[in-house]
């Protein structure tokens, strides 16, 4: 005896996303770059420009305080070593 899926639409479904697989391994990077981008926005919803203008406005302050002397910048290394030696305690 053969299960099949009503109507046929996991099995159609299933070769459909493998199709599109195969026709994205054949694009350049530029394209499935371009392809990415619009499948994490669709996922993500629309932008909220009230984001994108908090962001700006928290980079523009951090800037002026390291330009201002107001903060200590710290090493990538010495960042990434305190924290191996706090997991590996």
């Amino acid at each position: 005896m053969r299960l099949r899926p009503p109507a046929g639409t996991v099995w159609l479904m299933a070769r459909a996303v493998a199709e599109i697989q195969r026709e994205i391994r054949a694009l350049s990077s530029s394209d499935k770059e371009e392809i990415l981008r619009a499948l994490l926005e669709e996922m993500d919803g629309p932008v909220d420009p009230d984001v994108d203008a908090a962001w700006l406005k928290e980079v523009q302050r951090r800037t002026a305080e390291v330009e201002a002397g107001q903060v200590r910048c710290i090493p990538a290394d010495e960042v990434f070593a305190k924290i191996d030696a706090t997991i590996l305690k």
